[in-house]
């Protein structure tokens, strides 16, 4: 009885002793302990994605991989491997399962160390929403407190949604569905038993049983687990077999992007990151751009062949790489440091016969590269000069040789990475909106953006800003303006500038129409000349572009300013929509991770013809997220989202002069520098070329009234494109691909007559109203106020015609020069 007492009263006090010391941490740790609350509004970390205007994903920013799931999209037999691996009494306990916290702590004895935690999955939550991996009592402590409280405030359902959304699975996943997409690219629900067993497994120790790192041991773990699903009666002895016997397939499956268009990405990140900062890349945003994917999918196609042709035209300039020996392990183990370019895969060459050359690449398969390809790679000396022509394949490459090829339906083509860069910007003139942009080559091989970034030259295809300066100034397109040498000196200092035609000709008294098609510097120049400089400059900083970047001289007239392939066609946009100023800008909206609508892109837009007046005054401030010249976004940051009315543009010319310019810029199409363009077939297409000193810089832009389109290619750093490059042989190639994707199938849409315009039959030697009989007359179109004298008008008599023709060739002071 004594020793019964003894061990009664030893045993009260040791439980008594027990409870003080859990009710003393109790109330010392309590106060600490963060509110169960917060987990009902806690904000997972989801990456920003980026999405076309017709959702495709184009790219995905952030250091975790999250898609966070609802209870009821979890799948059952996910719910059952799960529970079976980490908690098979979840169902049970509350909070703290007793058994397992107590066979921690037996094997803690017994081996000196911590072998399992005996964490429940509610613990688990406790410890990955609250608490740090340290392993310390303390901790432990919170965990079980923190897991305790979350039980008495939370259904197991809520617990378990917490989890899988929340638990790191390897490879930047983070929780189960980013899981399924990283090793199987689908969705949780879509996988099989097995697949979903061995996602179950990862939580343990996502390095040690994840099937990319080690398949053995990842094996291992979703087998057992199928057995513990099986011993446990979750499972039917089919359905186990079955799961036993399928292979482990699981392989890497990146971010998919499914819409190649990584400049625009990078736009729309930057704009983000300048709008939210580090939230951006966490706060699950999704930004949808105003990019169209097939006008996307056109202008890089167009660009990539574009510069792959010009490239190929000047010459071979020999193997990336020559890697030593005979070994193919060897080769293909040095061949992983090379990267894929914009469809163009490294490969080394294997060997070479008459008529093909073998190449592998980097994943070991082997192709086959016909000689038929190779014909065009005479060996590369000079932009203007290549070697002889090579009569077979060991005259091109040999074994060892590192080169690239292309995959086109299915057959391998010799190809080398262009020098040569380019960049494609292509705008809604009625809105501005960013149908279409890309940048350079490959956004792998620089992330430079030529598009909005750099600022060149652009030659003649900046002259319609000047012409459209005349014809507001009383100009027409049928002013004869002569086409004669002019040299204009330095006063005091021994400078002599004698501009020229880039063909050395001259063609004395010509219209402005054929002027411009048959782009004659010595007219453009002519005109800035009769119109003032600063007044011309004035004019053309309507169109959106800086004064500083306008040469305050003659050469102005040339395209000597220094222009982005954006603000280019920017200025365009004003011909294609009847002379009003857009903004150019690339989100169209923002959402938050729940769908909600934080920002809506609201643009200045171009009034419907008759519903507003044009003579009013400048349009509010943009709050579209817009482009601006200074390389940033002008946001919208009201919260604001009701619809409101249209906010109409600015019209900074007028309609008139716009359509006489789309007109005139027709005929560039239909006789002059961009003739090319006739093989589209379409009459409604207005254009202008531009090539600059020594061939540096090659332009086209053009439009009709639904698209207008600029390209610009060149080298980085500017050096000839060669003696016979030219706007017309480089860029406008490139614009015609674009824009035949873009339109095929569409009905010709050119702007519409607006009213004022008269059509009159026209002297072509005097440039005034043909009299009847006139031979060669043709018909030309004016404003109503600018139409020409006739023949025999006894008012005009010695009157001077604005433009009229200068002496056959003159010298002038150049005080501006």
């Amino acid at each position: 009885m004594r020793f019964l007492k003894f061990f009664l009263w030893s045993s009260l006090a040791i439980f008594c002793g027990l409870l003080l010391s859990l009710s003393g941490a109790f109330l010392y740790l309590s106060p600490n302990l963060p509110s169960v609350d917060s987990l009902r509004s806690i904000q997972l970390q989801i990456p920003l994605r980026v999405y076309s205007h017709d959702d495709k994903l184009i790219a995905e920013y952030g250091e975790m991989r999250r898609s966070p799931i609802s209870f009821d999209e979890i799948p059952k037999d996910f719910i059952a491997a799960l529970l079976s691996a980490e908690d098979d009494n979840f169902a049970n306990h509350y909070g703290v399962d007793v058994s397992s916290l107590m066979r921690a702590a037996t094997q803690l004895l017994k081996t000196g160390h911590i072998q399992t935690g005996g964490s429940t999955i509610t613990m688990q939550v406790a410890k990955n929403y609250f608490l740090t991996s340290e392993r310390s009592f303390s901790r432990k402590i919170n965990e079980i407190l923190l897991a305790l409280q979350i039980e008495r405030e939370l259904s197991k359902d809520e617990i378990l949604e917490l989890y899988v959304n929340k638990i790191y699975l390897g490879n930047r996943a983070y929780g189960i569905e980013a899981a399924a997409q990283v090793y199987y690219g689908k969705s949780i629900s879509e996988l099989s038993l097995a697949q979903m067993a061995m996602i179950a497994g990862l939580p343990k120790a996502p390095s040690a049983f994840n099937p990319l790192a080690n398949k053995e041991r990842a094996k291992e773990r979703r087998d057992w687990i199928l057995g513990r699903m099986y011993r446990l009666g979750k499972l039917d002895e089919t359905r186990y077999h079955q799961a036993l016997a399928e292979l482990v397939d699981a392989s890497y499956h990146g971010s998919s992007p499914e819409l190649d268009a990584p400049y625009i990405a990078e736009m729309a990140r930057a704009e983000m990151v300048g709008r939210f900062g580090s939230a951006a890349y966490t706060d699950g945003f999704r930004v949808y751009t105003t990019v169209s994917s097939e006008r996307q999918i056109a202008a890089n196609q167009a660009l990539t062949q574009g510069l792959i042709e010009y490239d190929q035209r000047h010459g071979y300039r020999g193997p990336e790489a020559h890697l030593p020996g005979t070994d193919e392990a060897d080769w293909l183990r040095q061949l992983g440091d090379y990267r894929s370019q914009s469809g163009m895969h490294p490969a080394v060459v294997s060997s070479t016969s008459k008529e093909s050359v073998q190449a592998l690449l980097r994943d070991g398969s082997e192709h086959s590269i016909a000689w038929e390809s190779m014909k065009w790679a005479r060996p590369f000396i000079n932009t203007n000069s290549l070697g002889p022509q090579p009569k077979a394949p060991s005259d091109v490459v040999k074994p060892g040789d590192v080169i690239r090829i292309r995959i086109v339906e299915g057959e391998a083509l010799f190809s080398q990475i262009p020098q040569a860069q380019g960049a494609l910007v292509s705008l809604d003139p009625l809105d501005g909106s960013i149908e279409a942009l890309t940048g350079g080559f490959s956004f792998g091989q620089s992330n430079y953006n030529r598009a909005i970034q750099a600022k060149r030259q652009p030659g003649s295809s900046f002259k319609p800003f000047v012409y459209s300066a005349a014809l507001d100034a009383g100009f027409t397109p049928a002013t004869l303006v002569n086409d004669a040498p002019i040299v204009f000196v330095e006063e005091g200092l021994d400078r002599v500038w004698r501009p020229k035609n880039d063909n050395n000709t001259f063609l004395g008294p010509i219209r402005l129409r054929e002027a411009l098609y048959k782009s004659r510097n010595l007219v453009s120049i002519r005109l800035l000349q009769t119109l003032g400089i600063p007044q011309t400059i004035d004019y053309i900083t309507r169109f959106g572009f800086k004064p500083e970047d306008l040469p305050a001289n003659l050469s102005l007239a040339l395209g000597t300013a220094t222009l982005t392939p954006m603000e280019i066609a920017t200025g365009w946009t004003a011909f294609a929509n009847g002379g009003y100023k857009i903004e150019p800008y690339l989100i169209e909206r923002i959402e938050e991770r729940d769908g909600k609508v934080i920002f809506s892109a609201d643009p200045v837009r171009v009034p419907e013809r008759n519903t507003a007046d044009p003579t009013s005054g400048a349009a509010p401030e943009a709050t579209a997220i817009a482009y601006a010249q200074n390389d940033s976004f002008i946001a919208n940051d009201s919260s604001e989202l009701a619809p409101q009315p249209p906010r109409h543009a600015e019209q900074i010319i007028d309609d008139r002069t716009a359509y006489i310019m789309t007109s005139m810029l027709q005929d560039v199409i239909k006789r002059g520098t961009g003739r090319k363009a006739l093989a589209m077939g379409r009459g409604d297409i207005a254009g202008k070329t531009g090539t600059t000193n020594e061939s540096k810089d090659s332009w086209f832009s053009g439009y009709n009234a639904d698209i207008v389109t600029t390209v610009w290619t060149g080298f980085d750093q500017p050096q000839s494109l060669g003696r016979r490059e030219y706007g017309g042989t480089v860029a406008l190639p490139i614009w015609m691909k674009y824009m035949s994707a873009v339109l095929e199938g569409k009905p010709e849409h050119a702007p519409a007559e607006p009213e004022g315009i008269l059509t009159l039959r026209i002297d072509p030697d005097s440039g005034r109203a043909a009299a009847p009989g006139t031979p060669d007359a043709y018909f030309e179109i004016f404003r109503s106020e600018d139409s020409p004298p006739g023949m025999n008008d006894e008012l005009m008599q010695g009157a001077t015609i604005p433009g009229s023709p200068l002496p056959a060739s003159e010298t002038a002071p150049m005080d501006l020069f």
